[in-house]
């Protein structure tokens, strides 16, 4: 093209177009958009919005947050002195949001069941039902027993309540007149105590020698696999019972909690180690392991630095999913009696009041510490089959 045909083509302010902006000017003057998911984000906030994803994981970190913060404060959520004894055997109350004269009522009452003064016309045996004579009306952040907040402070204002200071029982009492309601709450504390420390030993004790066998390998692998095989080859339910006899019973509780606790860790660690070690013998075969085995790096940083930061993301599952299981050995040693001792209250002794069909049969609110199990499994499981959907890319 000859210099003549290259100057008659217009120029874009010619043709009425505009000019063309320097290229500075544009990245400046233009908007910066910044798409979410876009740019520096972590692995938490990864695992965060693949977890809030998921509906049951979601609930189980609601229930489990409110288990914990309940547990934490039981003296400040549970409505009456859990070791007060009033009427043995007593049904559980009835809340209703209706007053003495039948009228709707924002402010709940409590009505309680008993004798209406009817008999059956066949039977004969006497009528029960709500006895609407002088109900008891509620509220929140009423005054009741005395307790320490916080193991600290006096008080005495609890989080719901009766209004006069008259016993409400929403769930009932037990064999000696205790309510079953402020026990499960106070009970709490020590059945979700004994689960976390449990829990906390078996993955210290289970990652460690899981890891070291299966990064060291060779002889040690082969005597340390043999240790867990003979670990695992207990039968644990006889040796639960076993070990946890050998505790005198003029024992103090205190000390009887712990040899449980010791009992359990030391029969839980093994199959965590199992699996600990199976991820460490993948991952020490990766090549960023072996480029800095070959750099030079110390044992000590290849394990910190490269194999736990993948292993991790297994024993955060595992710790969400062993709760559960540990919650469920303890209720059972406690319903034989063989887990926490007098005066302190946990499910599994409560569920001893459970232990004849006639009781159960009779006074069925009995069972009601199963709700507290239950919930707990439940709320455990759904968060740890969340987190393990969040935190496995596969």
């Amino acid at each position: 093209m000859t210099t003549e045909s290259r100057s008659s083509i217009p120029l874009p302010t010619e043709a009425g177009g505009p000019m063309p902006t320097p290229a500075h000017e544009a990245q400046t003057d233009a908007p910066v958009v910044t798409r979410f998911g876009s740019g520096n984000e972590t692995y938490a906030l990864l695992v965060w919005r693949r977890f809030r994803r998921s509906p049951m994981g979601m609930i189980g970190l609601v229930l489990v947050s409110l288990m914990l913060v309940v547990s934490i404060f039981a003296d400040f959520f549970a409505p009456l002195d859990p070791k007060q004894a009033n009427l043995p055997f007593a049904p559980p109350d009835v809340i209703a949001f209706e007053d003495p004269d039948g009228n709707f009522s924002l402010i709940p009452y409590v009505y309680p069941i008993g004798d209406t003064g009817e008999f059956d016309p066949v039977t004969f045996q006497p009528l029960t039902g709500l006895i609407k004579d002088n109900p008891t009306p509620t509220g929140f952040f009423v005054t009741g027993y005395e307790y320490k907040f916080l193991w600290l402070i006096p008080s005495n204002i609890h989080f719901f309540g009766s209004v006069d200071g008259r016993p409400i029982q929403l769930l009932g009492t037990d064999k000696f007149g205790r309510d079953i309601l402020s026990r499960g709450i106070v009970g709490s504390r020590i059945s979700l105590m004994i689960a976390l420390a449990v829990v906390t030993l078996t993955t210290v004790v289970g990652t460690l020698v899981g890891i070291t066998s299966g990064y060291i390998g060779g002889r040690v692998d082969s005597w340390v696999q043999r240790f867990v095989d003979f670990v695992l080859a207990f039968p644990q339910l006889p040796l639960y019972l076993a070990l946890t006899s050998l505790i005198p019973v003029t024992a103090p509780s205190n000390v009887f909690l712990t040899f449980v606790i010791f009992v359990m860790a030391v029969l839980g660690w093994a199959q965590l180690s199992r699996e600990v070690r199976s991820k460490t013998l993948s991952l020490a075969r990766i090549e960023y392991v072996r480029a800095a085995i070959a750099v030079g790096a110390t044992d000590g940083r290849i394990i910190t630095r490269h194999i736990l930061p993948n292993v991790l993301s297994h024993i955060i599952v595992a710790i969400t999913l062993a709760i559960p299981g540990v919650v469920l050995l303890e209720s059972f040693l406690g319903f034989l009696g063989f887990a926490v001792k007098p005066p302190l209250i946990s499910w599994g002794l409560m569920l001893q009041d459970t232990g004849t069909f006639s009781v159960i049969g009779s006074y069925p609110w009995i069972l009601s510490p199963v709700i507290f199990v239950l919930i707990t499994v439940f709320a455990f499981n759904a968060l740890g089959d969340g987190l393990r959907d969040a935190i496995d890319p596969y």
